[in-house]
């Protein structure tokens, strides 16, 4: 017989509670950014730290995701004689796929060491103790790592896109004989500084929600170690999701400002 219990309502709410947690801790990070004394060195140390660990895998990740669809595009351009396109195809490529690849590796490799290390310091009652002593775990913790992922993600996509245009040169004019100064001047047809700005603030958006969820898991994490690494493929997970939610938000954007 099929059983008619019905779910309990602390098991109901707590999709609920986690979502209004993670908003609370975006308010009070908000609102704890305005408050002196900003954690300078923590500051500096996240972000040279997110860095190290997210530059080689952005710039090796972007060269083949915007070449290898350049590199289609540009069959199909060679085929109807309108190879002078292949840097606005390249552009185009670059600014769309740019942020992706860089929420893709802060997300991967940054936001999961974040969630590890506040997790941790977590499941060792550190953060309580530093509230014992008078502490703000947010100003002195939180809010440094989501100014640093904010910043590299930023920095990166610019890094990005260079990488892909430069690879996405290379293959047009080495490979598929495409010319130069074509490339060059095609660039700017279809992007403008309006995109450029669109996809620099989505870059930003997505440092900084990636940064929070990761801040979030780790410091409301529970059940020991095991806890923790659930908390670190919570964060993966989660931050791809809102990867989707602000594209898809900035995109519309992008269409009305730029298009409209």
């Amino acid at each position: 017989m099929i059983s008619t219990d019905t779910v309990s309502p602390g098991v109901a709410t707590k999709p609920l509670r986690a979502v209004g947690g993670f908003f609370a801790l975006t308010l009070d990070t908000i609102v704890t950014l305005f408050t002196k004394p900003f954690a300078w060195r923590e500051f500096l140390d996240q972000t040279w730290f997110i860095a190290r660990v997210s530059l080689a895998p952005a710039l090796l990740l972007a060269i083949p995701f915007t070449t290898f669809v350049v590199f289609i595009l540009n069959i199909l351009l060679i085929e109807i004689g309108a190879a002078d396109l292949s840097g606005t195809a390249a552009a185009l490529a670059a600014i769309q796929i740019g942020p992706i690849v860089d929420v893709l590796v802060v997300a991967g490799a940054g936001a999961t060491a974040m969630c590890a290390d506040l997790g941790a310091r977590t499941i060792r009652e550190e953060l309580d103790a530093m509230r014992v002593m008078g502490i703000n775990p947010v100003q002195a913790l939180v809010v440094p790592r989501v100014l640093a992922g904010a910043l590299v993600a930023t920095l990166l996509f610019a890094l990005v896109t260079l990488s892909g245009l430069a690879g996405c040169f290379v293959f047009s004019v080495y490979f598929q004989h495409v010319t130069p100064g074509a490339f060059v001047a095609g660039m700017t047809l279809i992007v403008g500084l309006g995109a450029t700005v669109i996809a620099m603030v989505k870059a930003l958006l997505y440092g900084i929600t990636a940064s929070l969820i990761a801040c979030y898991k780790g410091i409301t994490v529970g059940g020991g170690p095991q806890g923790v690494g659930n908390a670190v493929n919570e964060t993966v997970i989660y931050a791809f999701m809102a990867l989707f939610a602000i594209d898809v938000v900035m995109t519309a954007i992008d269409v009305k400002v730029n298009q409209g």
